[in-house]
């Protein structure tokens, strides 16, 4: 299943503004002390299964720091489960599910606790995520997230529809807009498949991560799509990815209605923007192959940045026993760990030197190895006050300008980077 945040922007954004009134719930302030803890993860079958195997390892080596392990439990969305708990000041001491995009909410109402002010934890966390890790930096220099796994995302194309197109199914031409271009409208021609790539053109907020975002992190060399508390995007990178974009829509290479179900698997659309867990999912039903996102001019694959589509760890104030919960946080992520969740997933540790740490495994998997060299060429969503509230504005006027070409391109950027430079600034 898709590794996505299925949820409303309404019920996120209310999720985040939740009051910070016991958000600590009592809890200690100290970071050494020790006894049991309770952890949520996510309710992904190959995730639990590693889940259960981390915490069976804890347990049997730690009979007087014991870990109780769940599923998050249900609710509209895992972060409006999380905002609450947080507010209820019952939230567990570590979740295994915490999504980059909600965490300065979560910081807000007062409910991560700072990794940074373990003895350890800005040496642990850096070491580990190497130069990527600053991207998870709140806006006050720390760490209230760890870094945990990526699904970094990439364009999967249907060999048989290319081949039955016409087009080499083995080294597609696609690096550039023109060539992506070119091969969309064979492929429409041909009719093999109703649209050459159908992103889907809803309108919640987490939309552009597979559509705009991935392309602009490629076309810009790993820029954000907010740094140093202002938008990046109102310049000639942004106004080239749109414009391909609106391209894509204003042909119909693109579909502006959502289709119901997988597009890519059911073979409605021939290319998807998918990352490394639909490997697993799409298996021998599709004969795909894979391959990095396209820039203007063209960028050589080791060269290519995309979306991490990451999801990362948070440790809760609520939680009484924060140094075993960093004894467990730095167990989970170890490199024996990382090395199980890698079989267990195929998802991608956010560790450096991830193909060189775990050589057998990509050497056994082949499928998974372009996947696990572009983790190392990531870009995070900002860690910024106001993020859910940034892509929704941006979404907004993408969906009136790109894809639906009812205000001009430019316009939509230049508007939307104003908004968005006053959600950064706390307005």
């Amino acid at each position: 299943m898709r590794r996505r945040i299925l949820l409303t922007a309404g019920a996120v954004a209310g999720a985040l503004t939740l009051s910070a009134c016991g958000g600590g719930g009592g809890a200690s302030t100290a970071t050494d002390s020790r006894g049991d803890i309770t952890i949520w993860y996510s309710n992904n079958e190959q995730e639990i299964a590693w889940g259960k195997q981390m915490v069976d390892g804890w347990n049997a080596d730690h009979p007087d720091e014991q870990i109780t392990a769940q599923e998050i439990p249900a609710g509209a969305s895992s972060e409006e489960v999380i905002g609450a708990a947080i507010t209820a000041g019952n939230a567990p001491c570590l979740i295994f599910n915490t999504s980059p995009a909600a965490v300065p909410g979560f910081q807000k109402q007062g409910g991560l606790v700072n990794l940074s002010d373990f003895e350890d934890g800005e040496d642990y966390i850096t070491a580990r995520s190497g130069e990527l890790a600053e991207q998870y930096r709140s806006e006050d220099g720390a760490f209230y997230q760890m870094p945990w796994k990526s699904n970094p995302v990439m364009i999967f194309y249907n060999k048989a529809m290319f081949a039955e197109a016409g087009l080499d199914a083995e080294n597609p031409s696609l690096s550039t807009y023109d060539e992506f271009l070119d091969t969309a409208r064979t492929i429409k021609e041909s009719g093999v498949a109703s649209f050459a790539i159908n992103p889907a053109p809803t309108s919640e907020f987490f939309q552009p991560w597979f559509d705009f975002y991935p392309l602009y992190a490629a076309q810009t060399g790993g820029t954000q799509l907010v740094e140093d508390g202002a938008a990046t995007f109102d310049d000639e990178n942004g106004q080239a990815v749109a414009g391909f974009w609106r391209t894509l829509y204003d042909e119909q290479l693109a579909g502006q209605e959502q289709y119901q179900g997988d597009a890519f698997a059911d073979g409605y659309a021939a290319m998807a923007i998918v990352g490394p867990w639909a490997i697993s999912v799409y298996g021998d039903s599709v004969e795909w192959g894979s391959v990095p996102v396209p820039t203007a001019d063209g960028t050589a694959p080791e060269e290519t940045w995309t979306f991490s589509d990451a999801k990362n760890v948070g440790m809760f104030t609520a939680c009484e026993n924060k140094g075993t919960a960093w004894d467990v946080l730095k167990y989970a992520t170890s490199e024996e760990q990382d090395g199980i969740w890698l079989e267990e997933t195929g998802q991608m540790p956010l560790r450096a030197d991830l193909t060189a740490t775990y050589p057998d495994y990509f050497a056994e998997n082949p499928a998974y190895e372009q996947f696990g060299d572009q983790a190392s060429r990531t870009v995070e969503v900002p860690n910024v006050q106001n993020s859910v509230e940034i892509w929704q504005a941006f979404r907004d006027g993408y969906s009136e300008a790109v894809i639906f070409g009812d205000k001009d391109v430019d316009a939509f950027l230049s508007d939307t980077s104003a908004e968005v430079d006053s959600l950064a600034g706390g307005k």
